[in-house]
């Protein structure tokens, strides 16, 4: 299994983004693993629905869940733009199994970022090694875009909390062991009455719904969370009471370039292949890569992805530098990839013609794949709102 001081090449042609010699060495790792390890198994896993247990189990010995926890509690410390270089080599083989690895990043920050010293201490060790995985629970049947209308409960009771409500659409569902989950603490107070706890498996009261099936992703295992007068003790609260939206708007800051990362690994992913295919492909005498027609298409979407991908590094080294509200900066590298990443899929599987539509060939499974990244962690049109918002507050300021 390859780690973190593995040694490979990097390909040729690409921008020098200035990445510290670590952050070259977790690309060319995830890249490797990529290439060695998921690439062979995307489709199967994409047929079967199966939850990627061998390749998660690969990226935990190769370190790469150690990248988004402090060193003190077993992790590297490294950034934001360290987690978003891994996502994108990964997910230029399968987005599917890319996401397994980030969902469990999203579940882990609010720990990192809101979490005591006893709950870090706790939870955050088995999280780097890998040894268990996280997933980050907000969303209802009745509260998607409007997470402020959520109705789990999480009620006082003693030394505990009892949650009764039910999650759905969560990544990562039933196969992680450690959930962040946003309940409602006191109705009565809207969004200030939501508060955010750390929920085990295994806790009674604590079971699983309907696993769902996918247009993309479908490596990845999204499922409902059930919770029945599920007691859990006090010492879970994360935070405060009443601060769970806030813990969640700052994690998604923190996490949306990461869903940009994944976007635009899927998009050169595509990219990759439609250039291959167009060099090979004969039509009229010659490679289809000698018309203009498709050297324009080519142009565009390489382009376009270079572009994505210096927007999300920016981003990201934003969030890392610290002390700047990057809410804005965050939702404007996650709509432009998302939208850069269906648009090059959609074009990758035109380039590949009655080919691109089959499934013996990635473009189309790279398109499924990418729908998905204009849609979860908030849709591209709550990114524009949220855009547009924060350009109003700074023009009254």
């Amino acid at each position: 299994v390859p780690r973190l001081d593995s040694k490979t090449s990097l390909k040729g042609g690409e921008m020098d983004y200035l990445l510290t010699d670590e952050q070259k060495m977790i690309q060319e790792l995830a890249r490797k693993i990529a290439d060695e390890k998921i690439r062979p198994v995307a489709a199967k896993y994409d047929q079967s629905e199966e939850f990627p247990w061998e390749i998660m189990q690969i990226l935990a010995q190769s370190d790469l869940f150690a990248i988004f926890v402090p060193q003190e509690y077993g992790g590297m410390g490294a950034g934001v733009l360290d987690l978003c270089i891994a996502t994108e080599e990964l997910s230029r083989a399968c987005g599917g199994i890319a996401v397994c690895y980030a969902a469990s990043a999203l579940g882990t920050f609010p720990i990192v970022l809101f979490g005591n010293e006893e709950q870090k201490k706790k939870y955050l060790p088995d999280l780097a090694s890998g040894k268990k995985i996280a997933a980050f629970a907000l969303t209802e049947p009745e509260a998607g875009s409007d997470a402020s209308a959520i109705k789990t409960t999480a009620k006082k009771e003693g030394n505990y909390y009892v949650l009764n409500g039910t999650k759905h659409f969560i990544t990562n569902g039933a196969e992680a062991s450690t959930y962040t989950v946003i309940a409602m603490t006191d109705k009565t107070r809207g969004a200030r009455g939501a508060s955010a706890f750390i929920v085990e498996k295994g806790t009674p009261g604590f079971t699983f719904g309907k696993k769902e099936e996918k247009l993309g992703i479908r490596a990845s295992v999204t499922s409902e969370l059930i919770f029945t007068d599920c007691k859990i003790p006090q010492e879970n609260l994360l935070s405060k009471e009443g601060l769970g939206f806030i813990v969640t708007m700052k994690i998604f800051d923190k996490s949306r370039p990461g869903v940009a990362a994944q976007a635009l690994g899927i998009a050169q992913g595509a990219l990759d292949a439609a250039v291959k295919y167009a060099k090979e492909r004969q039509q009229f005498g010659k490679s289809i890569s000698s018309f203009q027609g498709i050297q324009w298409m080519l142009a565009d979407m390489a382009t376009e992805i270079e572009a994505a991908r210096a927007l999300i590094y920016s981003c990201a080294r934003e969030i890392d530098a610290g002390g700047k509200d990057v809410g804005k900066d965050s939702a404007m590298a996650k709509m432009f990839a998302s939208d850069v990443a269906m648009k090059v899929t959609t074009d990758a599987v035109q380039i590949l013609g009655g080919y691109g539509y089959m499934k013996d060939y990635p473009a189309e499974k790279f398109m499924r794949d990418a729908k998905i990244t204009q849609i979860y962690e908030g849709t591209n049109q709550i990114q524009r709102n949220i855009i547009a918002l924060n350009l109003i507050r700074e023009a009254a300021k």
